[in-house]
């Protein structure tokens, strides 16, 4: 299910990339309405989602750890989890929006998480 909503107004990057539009298979809609927008995000082991943006600052309620590699639409590492502690099922985490980025799964399990973007 693809969002209704339209991005923030100072987003420069197209709908197109959106999570729901450009990986819809990693991304689920569970609700979502003027105010907010709820994403179950599931990443299975070895797979690498594409290239995607967030537009909204967001809380992400942690299920199942898995370690990932982010990088950006360059193909240059932002992030590998693997050189942190990794955090306990059941952390909350703040990030702003997210430009143009992949995710990909270095880990034996999936990647389980609660992202709550914040539209307002």
């Amino acid at each position: 299910m693809a969002s209704s909503s339209t991005p923030a107004q100072d987003w420069s990057w197209p709908s197109s990339l959106d999570a729901l539009i450009a990986a819809p298979r990693y991304h689920t809609l569970l609700y979502e309405n003027d105010a907010v927008r709820v994403l179950d995000v599931r990443i299975p082991p070895r797979h690498i989602v594409p290239l995607h943006t967030h537009c909204w600052p967001s809380v992400t309620y942690l299920v199942r750890w898995a370690n990932f590699i982010r990088r950006d639409d360059h193909g240059n590492m932002l992030v590998d989890t693997r050189r942190h502690v990794p955090p306990q099922p059941g952390t909350t985490t703040w990030a702003e929006p997210y430009p143009p980025h992949t995710v990909e799964n270095v880990d034996s399990t999936e990647l389980h998480a609660i992202v709550v973007e914040l539209k307002r």
